[in-house]
């Protein structure tokens, strides 16, 4: 596919595809299990599944830049360090 008219490179697609990806299936994990099952974690108040994603991607967000302005663009310690990440959210908040 040429997404050059957006300027658009294939990681920037591959990136914006997984978070689609992402919110699809939150999405069919609602449909077959609705209300999220909200809890209080960490941080002291209550979240849902959509919660903890948005704080996974947020905080991946930030991990990302750090790395960029403190380490370079190598960035696949970077996704690796926002997985364990992700996981940590999810398990704790």
């Amino acid at each position: 596919m040429d997404f050059s008219w957006m300027a658009w490179t294939v990681p920037t697609f591959l990136f914006w595809a997984g978070i689609v990806g992402l919110l699809i299936a939150m999405g069919v994990w609602e449909y077959f299990s609705p209300g999220g099952h909200p809890r209080v974690g960490l941080l002291r108040f209550e979240t849902t599944r959509g919660d903890r994603l948005f704080i996974s991607l947020l905080g991946s967000a930030f991990i990302h830049l750090a790395w960029l302005g403190l380490v370079g663009p190598d960035l696949w310690w970077a996704f690796g360090l926002s997985l364990i990440f992700a996981v940590g959210v999810f398990r704790t908040v």
